[in-house]
C-alpha cells in the first residue's frame, strides 16, 4: 500500500466503499488523516465499520471542518446530475477527487525518480497498459502496473528510486484527478461510449485528452490519430509545444509509429527507421492490437528501452484475459474469449481478426446496437444471440447472417463448437465478443468470460491453444 502523507492532520470524507475508496480510506489513515467514510449501501456500511473504520452519514458532517471528499469513480460526479455527496462538498467549497490523484499528489510530494505512464482511451486501454508493463519487465526494470486494471492504484508499491509505475485510467478516474500529470500520456482512440456518465461526446472526449495534454515537463504525448477527436487533441497539443508521437494503423505518417501489415514502423521525416514484427504473436492478432503496440512501443522508447528488447517482450507477451484470449482448441476449432468486448466498436477488433467466424454475442445492450458492424458480417458464418439483447440484435442480422437465439451462453457455446467442428473452414473460430455489458446475467465481464473459459475447458477433446 502507498500511505497518503498529503493529508496528515486533516480530516477526509471518502465516499464509495468498493475496492478502491476501501483502499484509499486505508492509505490516508496510514498516512495520518482523520478520515470518515459512508456509501448508500447500508451493506458496505457495515462491512466497513466491522473493518474498525468510522462509518457516518456524511449529510450530518460539519463540512467546514473537511479538507477533501474522496469520490469512488463509479459515484456520478456531472451527469446525469451529480451525486448529492458532491453537491454537499461543492456547497461548503470542498475539492472532490479520487484515488489517483491522492496517488499523483504523493508521487510528486515523494521527490522520487518514478516514471508515471498513464494509459486511457475508450478501447485498448487494458491490453496496452499490461503490454507497456511487460515491455518495461522484460527489459529488466522494476514496475507497477494498476489503476482501472484492476489493482487500485493505492495498492501499488510505495515509491522508489527508478520505479516505473503504468496506470489504466478511465474518463471516470481522469475527472477527479487534476494532477494527473504523467511522464508517457498515452490516448489511444475515442469513440462512443459513457454518455451516460458525460452528457456529450464532446465532454466525454475532452476528458479522455487531459491525459496527454497534461503530461509533466519534458514528457511524451501519445496519440492514435486514426478518429477525428484524437487527431484534434495531436493538433492541440502539438501547438502547445509539447514532445508528441502520433500512432496510426490506418496509414502511413511522416512522423511517429504506423502500422504497414504485421510491422511497425517508426518514421522521421518522411523515412521509416524501425521496424518491429507482430507476425507470428498471437495475443496480438488484429488492426487493433497493432495500435495497441504501437502506443506501447512508443511509450517504451520514451522511456530509454531499444528495439531488440522491445522485439523479445511482444513475443513473450501473453495476452490479457477476456480480450482475444485464446481458451482452448478442439482440432481445427479455435475458442476465444473476447468478453471485454462491452460495446460494438470493441468487438469489432475482434471481428476483423478472423475470416470464419462462429459469434456469441448479446447481452445488456448498450446505444447503437450492432448496425456498425455490418462491414464484418461476411466474416461471421453464424450468430449465436443471448441475454437482453437477443431479439434486437436478431433484427440486425435478419437476412445477412444466419443466427439462433440461444438465450444462455452455455447453449451458444454448444451449438456454436457443434456447427463450426461440421463447418468447411480452415480454422473455425468459436467467438465470444458480446458487443454488451454483461449486467443481465452476469456480474462483470470478467465473470462472463470465466464462464465461457471454463465451459470451453470442460469440453471433451479440448486442449490449450497453441500460439498463433
Amino acid at each position: 500500500m502507498i500511505p497518503v502523507t498529503t493529508f496528515a492532520g486533516r480530516k477526509v470524507a471518502v465516499f464509495g466503499l468498493g475496492k478502491s475508496g476501501l483502499l484509499s480510506a486505508g492509505a490516508l489513515i496510514k498516512g495520518g488523516a482523520e478520515v470518515v467514510v459512508f456509501d448508500d449501501n447500508e451493506k458496505s456500511v457495515a462491512e466497513a465499520r466491522g473493518a474498525g473504520l468510522h462509518c457516518q452519514d456524511l449529510r450530518e458532517l460539519d463540512w467546514s471542518q473537511i479538507a477533501a471528499l474522496v469520490l469512488a469513480p463509479g459515484v456520478p460526479l456531472t451527469h446525469p446530475a451529480p451525486h448529492w455527496s458532491v453537491q454537499l462538498a461543492r456547497k461548503a467549497d470542498v475539492e472532490v477527487i479520487g484515488d489517483i490523484e491522492l496517488f499523483c499528489r504523493e508521487r510528486a510530494r515523494s521527490g522520487a525518480d518514478c516514471p508515471l505512464v498513464a494509459v486511457t482511451g475508450t478501447n485498448g486501454k487494458s491490453t496496452t497498459t499490461a503490454l507497456t508493463a511487460h515491455l518495461i519487465a522484460s527489459a529488466g526494470r522494476d514496475v507497477q502496473m494498476g489503476g482501472n486494471i484492476g489493482v487500485p492504484v493505492l495498492a501499488l508499491e510505495p515509491f522508489a528510486p527508478g520505479r516505473v509505475y503504468v496506470l489504466e485510467v478511465s474518463s471516470y478516474q481522469i475527472d477527479l484527478a487534476p494532477s494527473l500529470h504523467a511522464t508517457v500520456g498515452i490516448l489511444l482512440n475515442v469513440t462512443e461510449d459513457h454518455l451516460d456518465r458525460h452528457g456529450t461526446m464532446e465532454n466525454y472526449a475532452a476528458i479522455k485528452a487531459l491525459v496527454p495534454a497534461g503530461i509533466e515537463a519534458g514528457g511524451t504525448a501519445v496519440i492514435g490519430v486514426d478518429d477525428r477527436y484524437t487527431r484534434a487533441a495531436a493538433e492541440r497539443i502539438a501547438r502547445a509545444g509539447k514532445k508528441l508521437e502520433r500512432v496510426s494503423v490506418l496509414a502511413p505518417l511522416r512522423e511517429g509509429y504506423y502500422a504497414e501489415g504485421t510491422r511497425i514502423l517508426r518514421a522521421s521525416g518522411g523515412r521509416a527507421h524501425a521496424v518491429v514484427q507482430l507476425a507470428g504473436i498471437g495475443s496480438l492478432r488484429g488492426a487493433h492490437n497493432a495500435q495497441n503496440a504501437a502506443c506501447a512501443m512508443a511509450a517504451c522508447v520514451a522511456l530509454g528501452l531499444d528495439w531488440p528488447t522491445i522485439q523479445k517482450g511482444l513475443i513473450s507477451f501473453p495476452g490479457l484475459a477476456h480480450r482475444m484470449q485464446q481458451v482452448g482448441r478442439k482440432g481445427k476449432v479455435l475458442f476465444v474469449n473476447d468478453s471485454k468486448a462491452t460495446n460494438a466498436d470493441s468487438a469489432a477488433k475482434a471481428l476483423g481478426s478472423f475470416p470464419d467466424i462462429f459469434w456469441i454475442a448479446g447481452g445488456k445492450p448498450k446505444t447503437g446496437g450492432i448496425e456498425s458492424l455490418a462491414e464484418f458480417f461476411p466474416r461471421i458464418r453464424k450468430a449465436y444471440l443471448i441475454g437482453e439483447a437477443a431479439q434486437e440484435f436478431a433484427k440486425t442480422l435478419d437476412g445477412k447472417v444466419p443466427y439462433e437465439i440461444s438465450a444462455v451462453l452455455s447453449a451458444a457455446l454448444e451449438a456454436a463448437a457443434r456447427d463450426a467442428e461440421a463447418s468447411d473452414a480452415k480454422e473455425p473460430v468459436v467467438l465470444l465478443s458480446p458487443a454488451c455489458a454483461s449486467f443481465d446475467q452476469y456480474p462483470n465481464f470478467e465473470v462472463r468470460g470465466k464462464a465461457f473459459a471454463d465451459l470451453v475447458r470442460a469440453m471433451p477433446g479440448v486442449s490449450s491453444p497453441a500460439t498463433q
